[in-house]
């Protein structure tokens, strides 16, 4: 049985946590924390939730677990990953603070200081289609943001190939509000949200377009730039990202369609819809699925991809992750 730990227990993913480890075969939860609400009980947040006794992040058995997953904010979350790995458990964090590999970056775009920069270099990237045989060996694994889950499944195929792209690639992505987190704001209330639809940080501008593009470069030295235009959607959850890629010259449909079969149809938890259809929110939400469709249109190529933000996005990634890492079945606790 896989011990695991959650701190941010209290959060949206955390929560979506606490029920893919409940139903998991291998996997047992063996503390849950919130710093503000140590004491109670999850129940007290949830109703739904089991009785789980919620302590202090300082007071988490941390010797008592193989595995924490880490839904904190940026900063305390790489503090926490220290302690952790120096207890001897594995961690996988669900912050941004393993995702890029250069401190200056994160530094730069999360105006704080990396509070552990000899990591980087060893934290596995967690879009676990593509990091799969890193996992075993991982002590401590960076879940990819939800925005760059959509956005790079959709793209990898391309990225992977030669076929010559006119750069920029766009990408226009809208999320739910649970994406923002549980705490309230001025503009994710529901008076602001409801009945309006509105884009922020467009262009170059928000914190996940140096992670994707990190990606994207690892993959294909030439990629072009990313234009990013995240949206928030008015719904409580679910991502769709639609994606324009032009191409330098002509390009087949069919080709296409073979070079994103030969990537996915293997995969789990990677759709790729047949054509005619587009991906929408109804094909993934509550589930840990990517749903990807294909719509060519002269010589550029339209993506649609859709994911659940707090499973496929976050929890079930995070999972899908700790199963690979624990040699457990990659679909246990998902399906």
């Amino acid at each position: 049985m896989i011990k695991a730990g959650i701190y941010g227990a209290t959060g949206y993913t955390g929560w979506e946590l606490v029920k893919l480890l409940q139903r998991h075969p291998a996997a047992g939860i063996a503390f849950v924390t919130s710093q503000s609400q140590a004491g109670q009980t999850l129940r007290d947040v949830f109703p739904a939730a089991p009785a789980l006794r919620l302590v202090a992040g300082e007071d988490a058995p941390l010797g008592d677990v193989d595995v924490v997953f880490l839904c904190l904010p940026h900063a305390a979350a790489g503090e926490t990953a220290l302690k952790a790995l120096a207890a001897g458990a594995r961690v996988i964090d669900l912050s941004a603070d393993f995702r890029l590999r250069d401190a200056a970056t994160y530094a730069a775009w999360y105006a704080h200081t990396h509070p552990a920069p000899h990591l980087l270099d060893e934290a596995v990237y967690g879009l676990t289609e593509v990091c799969r045989a890193e996992l075993p060996g991982a002590r401590l694994v960076a879940n990819p943001g939800c925005y760059p889950t959509s956005v790079l499944l959709a793209l990898r195929p391309l990225m992977l190939s030669d076929m010559p792209i006119a750069g920029p690639i766009i990408a226009d992505s809208a999320s739910g509000v649970s994406g923002a987190g549980r705490s309230p704001t001025a503009t994710t209330h529901f008076v602001q949200v409801a009945g309006n639809y509105a884009p922020y940080k467009i262009g170059r501008a928000h914190r996940h377009l140096p992670e994707m593009e990190q990606a994207l470069r690892r993959w294909r030295a030439d990629a072009p730039p990313l234009l990013f235009s995240p949206h928030l959607l008015p719904v409580p959850r679910g991502i769709l990202s639609t994606i324009y890629v032009t191409f330098a010259g002509e390009v087949d449909e069919d080709d296409l369609r073979a070079r994103y079969a030969t990537a996915y149809d293997d995969e789990p938890f990677v759709d790729v819809l047949p054509a005619g259809q587009l991906a929408s929110l109804a094909h993934v939400n509550h589930t840990n699925r990517c749903a990807i469709a294909l719509t060519l249109t002269g010589r550029t190529l339209i993506l649609t991809a859709a994911i659940d933000n707090l499973i496929k996005g976050a929890a079930g990634q995070a999972v899908q992750n700790m199963n690979v890492m624990f040699g457990c079945p990659e679909t246990s606790g998902l399906i």
